[in-house]
Parts: C-alpha cells; structure tokens; sequence
C-alpha cells in the first residue's frame, strides 16, 4: 500500500510561487505514476501534473503549462510541484496521487493541502 503525505499548500497573492511536497512511502515505485490533483469548491476534480516514476516522463493540463513544473526525487521518495505566477483560479485543495502504470484509475491518496491565492 502507498502512502502519500503533502505537505507545502498555504495562502500567495496573485503572481507568487508556492512549492508542494509529497511524500511517498510503502512501495517501490518502478512502476507507478505520480499526480497532483486539485479540486475547487463547487468543481470536479482535475489533474493539474503527472510524473511517470521511473522515466521522469511529465504532462501538464493546459492551463499550468509554463507556470507549474512537477518533479521527483528519488533519493527521497518525495514528487514536488512547483507553482508560479499563481492565479486566483489556481485556488483549490491539491492532492498527490498514485496508480499503477496501464491502470486508468488513482488508488492511493494523500490527505490534501489548501492553496489558496488571494487578490
């Protein structure tokens, strides 16, 4: 079973940077993608960052492209997103995510953590 703990979230003004942490433990991850995931109130869930463990391969929805980079380091079991030029609509609860490889659904979550960005 994995097990994720975030850790990072908290409350920027519009232009400024956050970093979120992840991490990871209970499983060797060869063969898992990472995600981070964010829902706002009165939204669905959506996948703002995947990272492919063992290649490191990325993807981005649209609207972070260029602003939010995800990476991981494996000497710490830890995935990070890093957050610039952050936007109100940027506001949600971010969630780190497992699943395994060729699966289409996320198994494993952590607990959340709130960003919020004020005007």
């Amino acid at each position: 079973q994995v097990q994720l703990v975030e850790s990072g979230g908290g409350l920027v003004q519009i232009g400024g940077s956050l970093r979120l942490s992840c991490e990871v433990s209970g499983r060797a991850l060869t063969n898992y993608v990472l995600a981070w995931v964010r829902q706002a109130p009165g939204k669905e869930r959506e996948s703002v960052a995947t990272i492919r463990w063992s290649t490191g391969n990325t993807g981005y929805l649209d609207s972070v492209k260029g602003r939010f980079t995800i990476s991981r380091d494996n000497a710490k079991d830890t995935v990070y997103l890093q957050m610039n030029s952050l936007k109100p609509d940027d506001t949600a609860v971010y969630y780190c995510a497992a699943k395994i490889l060729a699966t289409s659904t996320y198994r494993n979550w952590g607990q959340g953590t709130q960003v919020t960005v004020s005007s």
